[in-house]
Order: structure tokens, then sequence, then C-alpha cells
């Protein structure tokens, strides 16, 4: 989930600052209950009348995916693309802001300039259309913010990375590059998205029942490279999942997907014989409320798969997402599903540099300064790694919160601000370190029991206590219950001079009481809450 922040000034507080992305992420088992995280922008949000505007690099929801929920609290201009804008504007649709943010629509390969800073877009390859690398150049020195990309000779939709304005950018002096770094790990290149066709097209004309493919919606290339394989196999193509006609749609707007006949509606599906049909379909990551993850379970209204089909996985597994794709994919098979995977088949290319890649850039850009980015430590440290090796002078590894500066002489860390996630509670956001995610994970761990007391003044129980518990015991657990119902009436005869005691020393003690007894005998120790209702003679 990107945010990135650039600021000019003398200090923090009396900066001018651009945002750059503003994205979401999956959420973890961390997170229980939760279906995506976003940054919390608190640091700006306290200086939103110095934030002067939004720049979107591309329309991955890593990059975008947060603005509907966070812009009320920012209320800045955004900077994007057309494919982008078109994109956003149907979240902010959803949102019911459309009316209020100003998007400004810059082209491919447009300059503007925001404050203090002279922007300029640079047409890079990536998994989506309209990918931007910005250089960004300020008086102290021009900074280039790649982005993700990757240097693709045929990337299918748009075109190739603009190495030739790179080196230009290189040739001008470049103070700083601020880089992707989720591939440093992988050797050599990535490869080309148009190297899938022929092994896709192969590959599905192998198969005599239904085909389908799970793939990212906002990978319109893939789109475009499934959708020819399927016709040269005589396949007509069905697309299943919301997020794969917003795509479609978006991206037919903008001029691309010219060559590929119009999509199918689910509904059509049925209608089509098993051998003429090709489905394309959300899911690849096991998302529960995805169409691959409703095929699966066989709770999709339209889409039906069965013994002798097939499912291409043509995207990579998220770091994090491994347990729920695996869980789809033991569902698939449970039906007679075949799966194909990247793991045994070369149906996938990532959108990211890999190491030569990397180099290529600076050699390219020849920075003095590198900033790894958008990557776990270990990737942005072993970047930062390479980076020295290709000559750059100064390299610095940042963690979320880093305040650098950047001038000739180098890249300083000097302050370290707030930097915490948030994830969407129904209709509000919540902090992930906050109180409701950690008392949810004391519930998941060790249970919850509240426990219903009415007594009089001097702790004589006027009617039998009411205990309820909540993933603490089990059906054959009675004995449990009983022993906890004792304890109530002991613990209270315990109490000297109770009739002189608050309800709140009354309260805790019982508290004590049966959480110890719970972790002498399941060794858990279960949130506890007691309601005492204490009734006194008016005599």
């Amino acid at each position: 989930m990107n945010l990135n922040l650039y600021g000019w000034g003398h200090s923090i507080d009396n900066a001018q600052w651009m945002m750059i992305d503003l994205g979401i992420t999956f959420a973890g088992s961390a997170e229980p209950g939760a279906d995506v995280l976003m940054p919390d922008p608190s640091f700006i949000e306290d200086r939103k009348d110095q934030l002067i505007g939004l720049v979107l690099t591309h329309a991955h929801e890593d990059h975008l995916g947060a603005v509907a929920h966070l812009w009320p609290e920012l209320e800045c201009p955004i900077y994007a693309t057309p494919f982008t804008r078109t994109l956003l504007l149907g979240k902010l649709k959803e949102a019911r802001l459309e009316k209020r943010v100003e998007i400004i629509e810059i082209p491919l390969k447009g300059r503007f300039n925001l404050g203090p800073f002279d922007l300029e877009l640079i047409t890079v390859t990536h998994s989506i259309p309209e990918p931007n690398a910005i250089a960004i150049r300020t008086p102290k020195g021009l900074l280039v913010h790649t982005g993700d990309w990757k240097f693709d000779p045929d990337p299918v939709i748009g075109d190739p990375a603009d190495e030739g304005a790179l080196k230009s950018l290189g040739d001008e002096g470049v103070l700083a590059l601020i880089c992707d770094s989720t591939n440093v790990f992988s050797p050599g290149t990535t490869g080309s998205e148009a190297a899938l066709y022929d092994n896709i097209k192969n590959l599905i004309g192998q198969y005599e029942k239904r085909v389908a493919v799970a793939c990212f919606a906002s990978n319109v290339a893939r789109l475009e490279t499934v959708a020819k394989a399927a016709a040269a196999n005589g396949r007509k193509v069905v697309l299943a999942g919301r997020s794969l006609k917003k795509f479609d749609a978006a991206a037919r707007k903008h001029g691309y997907l010219t060559g590929v006949a119009p999509f199918l509606d689910e509904e059509e599906a049925s209608s089509i014989p098993a051998r003429e049909t090709l489905i394309i379909c959300t899911g690849s990551q096991g998302e529960p409320r995805a169409a691959l993850s409703r095929i699966a379970s066989g709770d999709h209204r339209h889409v039906k798969l069965s013994k002798g089909d097939v499912v291409i996985f043509s995207s990579r597994e998220i770091p994090g997402n491994g347990a729920s794709i695996a869980r789809l994919q033991n569902a698939l098979c449970r039906n007679g599903v075949e799966i194909i995977s990247g793991k045994s088949h070369f149906v996938h290319v990532s959108g990211h540099p890999s190491r030569d890649e990397l180099s290529h850039m600076y050699q390219l850009t020849r920075p003095k300064i590198a900033i790894p980015v958008h990557g776990e430590f270990r990737h942005i440290q072993e970047h930062a790694a390479l980076a020295k090796s290709c000559q750059v002078p100064h390299a610095i590894e940042a963690s979320n919160g880093d305040v650098i500066e950047i001038n000739d002489s180098g890249a300083t860390l000097i302050d370290q601000v707030f930097a915490g996630r948030l994830s969407v509670e129904g209709n509000r956001l919540v902090p992930t370190d906050g109180a409701l995610f950690q008392s949810r994970n004391r519930v998941l761990w060790n249970g919850s029991i509240v426990v219903s007391v009415v007594m009089d003044e001097f702790g004589d129980i006027l009617a039998e206590p009411v205990m309820t518990t909540s993933g603490l015991l089990d059906d054959d657990d009675q004995d449990i219950m009983d022993d906890v119902l004792d304890i109530i009436p002991k613990t209270l005869q315990n109490i000297s001079k109770i009739h002189q005691k608050s309800d709140k020393d009354i309260n805790e003690t019982l508290r004590v009481a049966i959480r110890r007894y719970f972790r002498k005998t399941l060794n858990k120790k279960p949130i506890t809450t007691i309601h005492l209702t204490r009734l006194f003679n008016s005599d």
C-alpha cells in the first residue's frame, strides 16, 4: 500500500507537501475480520493545508485504492492520466464523492507544475495501462520516482518504456532515484507479456471441456493475450467478476482492446458448449467474495465448473495469500477440476523489474542517491546493495515513517513520523493497533466470558448467575461451567465487609477469580466481563 510524500521547505512543519499514490493492501492474520488495510495519513492530515496535491502513477489498488476512503481527510486536488482517472472516478462515484473531488487529467508524457515541483510523466511498462515514472524537478535537483515498472520490449498494451527519456534525465543529472524493489531477488529480466501468447494458446488447445483463467482484473494486456489465445482455439470469452467488467469498459473507452471481440456476460456462460467456452474470472488470490471462489463453492449463479474442466492461474501469489489460494485450489480439485499455475507452466510474467532491469535503470539514470521503496525491508536492503554495486554513491534503507533529507551530499534520515495502518470496518476506519483489533485478537486466542450476577448488599445471590462464553468452551464442558458458577458465591463469601465495598471492587474481585480459574484449568486468559447488580433493602 503506497503513500509517498515529497516536501519542499525549511522544516517538516513549514514545507509544501506533494503526495504520490495512496493505496490499499490485503489484511493479514493480525487483523482478523478485516478485508483491506490502508496507510494512516495522520501526519499529513494534521498538515493538510500544506498538501498541494496527490499525483497517481497508475490505477492499481495498491496505488489508488485508498483515495475514496481517505480523500475527505485530505481534500486536495488529484492528478492522473486518462485511464487512471476513469477508474478512480468510478470509485469516487461509489463513495458519492465525484462532485467534491477535483481530478486534473494529465496526458501521457505530460509535464505540469505543482507548487515548487516541476513534474514530468515518463512512460514505463507494467501490468496495467498507463503506468508512469515521475521526474520531479526541484530547486535542489532532479528526483525520479519510478512507480511500478519493468522494461518490456513488447508490452501488448501501450508503449514500451521510454528509455530515451530516462537516459536524457540521466544526462540532465539525477540527484535521487526512488525505485521499485519488488523483484530485486529475481535474477535476469522479468520477461515480456507478448511471450505468453503461444504458450497459453497451446495450453488451451489441449482441453476439450471448459477452461477458466484467473488473473488480476487490472492486467488489461493479459485480458488481450488470453482473449486472442481463446479465439485461436475457437472459444468465446466470458467475463466473471465485477472488477473485470470495469477494467474492460475503461480500457475500451481509452482505445485499448481494439482488436478483441466484445466479451460475453456471465449469464451467457451456460448456453455455450463447454468446448467453446473460456471464462476469465477474478479471484486468483483466493478472495472469498471473488468470482472464482463462488464458482468453486457452487454459489455462482451462472458459471459452473465440473470434472474435466481446468483453471489456469495466470497470476503471481501475493505474499500472505498462500493459505487462501490453497483453500481455493483444494475446493476446485474436490470438484474434479484440474489446476494449472506458474509453478508448472509459463502462464504469467511479473510487472516488476528483475535484477538486470534494475541495473539497467541505474545505468540510464546514473543517480547520486538510491532510495529503494515498494518492498519488504529485506527487498529494500538487497536493493540498496545492488545500487551500490552499480556505482551509486549513496543508498539509504528506508522504513515506513522515515523522513529523508535529500541534498548534494547524500540522503540523511532526519526524523521518524507516525506511519500506522487503518482498516475498513463497516462504514468507518479504525487503526489496526487500536483497542478493537487488540481485543479481537485476544478473543480469537483466549475466548471471552460474560457473567451476570444479582446479589443483595451483604453478598447473598438473589438469582442464578447467568454465564455466556464465546470461543472458550465446547458443548461437553458443562463441568467447567458448573465450577465457575460455584466460584461466584464462594468468592463473594470471602469478601470482608462486603456491604462496605463498592460495586467496582466487588466486580474486579469476581473477574480476577474467574480468570484465575481459567488460567489454571485451561491455560487461557479469556476476556472476562462481570455484570453486577446489587439490590439494597430500602428499610
